[in-house]
């Protein structure tokens, strides 16, 4: 990847969250943390490495101490030193175990740091990784307003001046919320969820040309806004031209793709009267509607589809009577 976070920085950002204890840095709180994962070491110390990720950051829990306590002195010390010759970058003790004997001074030759934590071990699994993928995540900046509308995160885009910030500003006049306008910084969470925020210096500001920057929870109140929301459909707004094609029925969805997440995305041609506040709305309740398995154009579509069968029926039957 090519993100990194310092051992130290790491250690720094979650003290209080994990309830951290630095045992011994031994120069190694420089060294990065590369990966969105956290592992225990497991097998490796019983001798098989040929399924060990050294780049993870390392967690010893109840169990990796008590069998470390268990082998000789001797034993202990081979274990431990092969086990930090692996340019590993931390090492952290949970349940604020002791460390077993020899443990730090391999470390120290190692180099690695030894953190100990007062968390039971899968405490402090739920607390680490979510921070890791989230400062691992892949992320884009995007172009465009993002706001929270009956609870569906509405990205809005298209051409400079075309009007995205009036109609989120118009939509959050309606009761709606603003979550970032003009500048959207997408993170993707795991495979298929999109997480729209604002820059931290211009978040809940909007440019409204011929009137300047407004801030919006000053305005409207603090319900007026979040910090954060999934992005879940694209609404791409375009000029009216005449002839242009335009989706009249519903059952071809468009597909728009960020961070390799398939949204789906409606164009919203603008011309002189249309309500694109009142449009908005709908695009986010039908939204919902499909989401909780009701589709007005494919159930439009097969009661259409059933008639004409119908119809066709008939027409046949009348055809074969010869009365």
């Amino acid at each position: 990847m090519s993100k990194s976070l310092t051992v130290g920085d790491l250690v720094a950002r979650l003290r209080g969250a994990l309830q951290l204890e630095v045992l011994a840095e031994n120069g190694g709180m420089a060294r990065e943390v590369t990966t969105t994962e956290s592992a225990s070491p497991g097998l490796v110390l019983a001798g098989f490495v040929g399924r060990f990720f050294h780049q993870r950051v390392q967690v010893m829990g109840e169990t990796e101490v008590t069998y470390l306590g268990t082998l000789a002195d001797a034993d202990r010390h081979r274990v431990l030193a092969r086990f930090f010759s692996y340019p590993l970058p931390v090492v952290f003790i949970t349940k604020g175990l002791t460390p077993p004997d020899g443990l730090l001074a391999a470390a120290g030759a190692g180099g690695v740091p030894v953190v100990r934590s007062l968390l039971k071990t899968s405490e402090f699994y739920k607390r680490i990784n979510p921070f890791l993928e989230a400062e691992f995540a892949p992320s884009i900046t995007l172009h465009g307003s993002l706001a929270d509308v009956f609870g569906v995160g509405l990205f809005f885009t298209g051409r400079s001046g075309i009007g995205k910030s009036e109609c989120v500003l118009d939509l959050v006049e309606r009761g709606h919320r603003l979550v970032a306008d003009d500048l959207v910084i997408c993170t993707r969470r795991g495979t298929d969820v999109l997480i729209g925020r604002g820059h931290e210096l211009q978040r809940h500001y909007m440019e409204i040309r011929g009137v300047g920057l407004i801030d919006v929870p000053a305005i409207f109140g603090i319900r007026a806004v979040r910090q954060q929301k999934r992005l879940e459909v694209v609404v791409e707004l375009n000029e009216w031209n005449e002839g242009m094609p335009v989706e009249r029925t519903g059952l071809d969805v468009e597909e728009a793709t960020i961070l390799d997440v398939s949204l789906p995305r409606i164009s919203v041609p603008l011309n002189p009267g249309k309500n694109i506040t009142v449009i908005s709305e709908v695009i986010a309740m039908n939204h919902l509607l499909r989401y909780s398995g009701v589709d007005a154009a494919r159930q439009f579509n097969d009661r259409l589809m059933g008639r004409m069968s119908q119809q066709a029926d008939v027409r046949s039957y009348l055809q074969d009577d010869d009365e």
